[in-house]
């Protein structure tokens, strides 16, 4: 708390008095362009155009995702390039269509690369204006207010250069517009530290508990009993359900393809519904139920299991199977075993198809599963959810931490950006 109001002290003393002039952005830049197409203008195919072309997805963060371009044109394309954008160190690029107002700051001279078409490259005219300052600026809630009453154009959306143009631009003098670059660079670089910080102890956590996993779930053949999946439950296929069909309420539903993006190993509630109509045509999941994924684009995510342990009924749909376990072995325990190398190498054996990877729900019955007592299930199980807990609460709080982050950086931005303006006459 006290941090943040001695940052907001800092700034207003900052800003205590400084003189600011408005001018438009055409008044303060040398020029506005945006690129060309590059098979229209300069001959090329898809692949040897996408070596060396700026696109509005590369511009992110205030910075540019370049991936790994190589020179792969011809000397006629090479001239009309270097003629048409002259990119240089200080140039701004803005996306002037779709995802309109993302900036970066060029940082070095680029090698014979250019803008796509819906890419503006703005060059400021650095006595005036600081090229770091205009594109916090861009991004600041005075400018997206502006130019947002100047985009046109559906279901493709752009903002026209002209309009851009007469957009009006807070100037204060070079020393002020350093030293809030200084400290908005500074937010910045505060939290590309966390997400790295954060993201190395998820990392070491998930290594950890991937190790005692497989530890725990580790047994000799005569170590303990060992039975195919068939044997030890009821596995159901499931039929129907597509996403088109989910509700905002009604009978909890669980889709195949959310147990690989959405849910952990169990879940007490559902992210989906249908209605109680469409219910009467599913496959059923009682609480204690294993959903196992039986398809998906890669074989990582076939066999992909969530616990359902909701006090109502749900129901499943097709590509996934219902496991209803016996009184011999856990729902959770498993689940867990699911995650395993030693169940990925079982599965393997059985996967069919190339594009779409399936193993069946005949197939997954032949899988042999380990079954200690109940008591050492439990155990096992109950040290793998606090594992589970710590992981899961460390995944949760990284963007939430990440999200806080940007906050607070956005607020700073508008408070060191947020100039009144002197109404004429």
């Amino acid at each position: 708390m006290s941090n943040n109001l001695n940052m907001q002290n800092s700034i207003a003393k900052l800003l205590d008095g400084v003189a600011v002039e408005w001018k438009p952005l055409g008044e303060v830049i040398k020029s506005l362009k945006t690129g060309l197409n590059p098979r229209n203008n300069f001959k090329l195919n898809t692949s040897d155009a996408m070596n060396f072309y700026i696109t509005v997805r590369e511009i992110q963060n205030g910075k540019i995702v370049f991936l790994d371009k190589t020179d792969k044109i011809n000397n006629q394309a090479l001239e009309l390039i270097n003629n048409r954008s002259n990119l240089e160190a200080g140039d701004i690029l803005f996306s002037g269509t779709g995802t309109v107002g993302k900036t970066a700051v060029i940082d070095e001279k680029p090698k014979n690369w250019n803008i796509k078409e819906g890419v503006y490259v703005i060059k400021p005219v650095q006595e005036i204006v600081v090229s770091k300052y205009l594109s916090h600026l861009f991004n600041s809630k005075y400018i997206v207010n502006e130019y947002s009453k100047k985009i046109v154009g559906s279901p493709v959306i752009s903002l026209p250069m002209s309009e851009l143009k007469k957009i009006q631009i807070p100037i204060p003098s070079l020393h002020i517009q350093t030293e809030i670059v200084r400290i908005l660079d500074t937010f910045t670089e505060l939290t590309a530290e966390l997400t790295a910080e954060l993201t190395a102890e998820l990392t070491a956590r998930k290594k950890q508990y991937n190790y005692y996993r497989d530890k725990l779930l580790t047994f000799k053949e005569d170590e303990v009993e060992w039975k195919a999946l068939g044997e030890i439950g009821q596995l159901i296929r499931g039929n129907g359900l597509q996403k088109k069909d989910f509700t905002e309420t009604g009978i909890p539903a669980i889709h195949y393809g959310q147990i690989y993006t959405y849910y952990g190993t169990f879940t007490t509630e559902t992210k989906s519904f249908v209605s109680a109509k469409l219910a009467e045509k599913l496959k059923k999941v009682d609480s204690g139920d294993v959903i196992i994924t039986n398809t998906s684009e890669n074989l990582e995510d076939v066999g992909k299991a969530v616990v359902y342990l909701g006090k109502k009924q749900a129901v499943t749909g097709g590509h996934a199977t219902i496991f209803k376990p016996s009184k011999i072995i856990l729902g959770k325990y498993f689940a867990y075993f699911t995650q395993t190398s030693m169940f990925a190498n079982e599965k393997r054996k059985y996967a069919k198809g190339t594009k779409v990877i399936d193993v069946s729900a005949t197939d997954m019955s032949k899988i042999m599963i380990p079954i200690p007592p109940l008591e050492e299930q439990a155990r096992i199980v109950e040290i793998l959810d606090k594992f589970d807990a710590l992981t899961n609460s460390l995944t949760e709080g990284l963007p939430r931490e990440i999200e806080l982050r940007q906050k607070q950086y956005e607020y700073y931005r508008n408070l060191l950006l947020n100039f009144p303006k002197v109404q004429e006459g």
